[in-house]
């Protein structure tokens, strides 16, 4: 009975954790097919293998590698916040199979994952931050110049950045660009186009 109580915990924090949380602030969709799958999944998987002679270890580590594979092996890029929240799913799934002397051990310890990914992905949570690729016009092969040239273009304050391909030839800098923006640009940021000489 309190297999099945766990199983249900783990089917609302899951639910939570994709419709009360991921989707409504990134909206892709198919990334939260992905995330019930690998869930439930993993739940279902684990829960068969604590049931069997098959030790759960081994069961789980081959749980962690088909995920891993997944990732590694996508056809589309994922931002890190979007990993993340695959992990999430992953060990959501992982507790709700494990049988453990209590049961408000685990449904605490679900609880804490879905708390730590509402804080850690709150738009308000060092919300003046952002990274982009951003491609100029122009080959810029001074690093203080390349600074000086980002925060103008930006309007902002530029931390770092690293230039991944300078061709001299079509004269164009490709460069990982971290910034903050703050007040009024920080809201501009959200909803304005790339300034003109660049585009992500």
């Amino acid at each position: 009975m309190s297999q099945l109580v766990l199983f249900a915990i783990d089917i609302c924090a899951v639910a939570l954790l994709v419709f009360g949380l991921y989707f409504p602030r990134h909206r892709r969709r198919d990334l939260v097919v992905a995330y019930l799958g690998v869930n439930v999944g993993v739940l279902a998987v684990a829960s068969a293998l604590s049931a069997s002679n098959v030790g759960a270890g081994l069961g789980l580590g081959l749980a962690l590698f088909g995920v891993l594979s997944i990732i590694r092996l996508r056809s589309t890029e994922l931002d890190q916040h979007e990993v993340a929240y695959y992990f999430s799913a992953l060990a959501l799934g992982i507790l709700g199979a494990l049988s453990t002397t209590s049961i408000w051990l685990s449904a605490g310890l679900m609880g804490l994952i879905v708390v730590v990914m509402f804080l850690g992905d709150h738009p308000r949570l060092l919300r003046h931050y952002r990274h982009q690729i951003m491609v100029l016009d122009s080959a810029v092969t001074d690093q203080v110049a390349l600074v000086a040239q980002l925060e103008q273009l930006l309007g902002a304050r530029v931390h770092a950045a690293i230039v991944q391909r300078l061709d001299l030839v079509n004269e164009t800098t490709i460069v990982d660009v971290r910034y903050s923006v703050k007040g009024r640009a920080a809201r501009a940021a959200a909803g304005t186009p790339t300034p003109a000489g660049a585009h992500r």
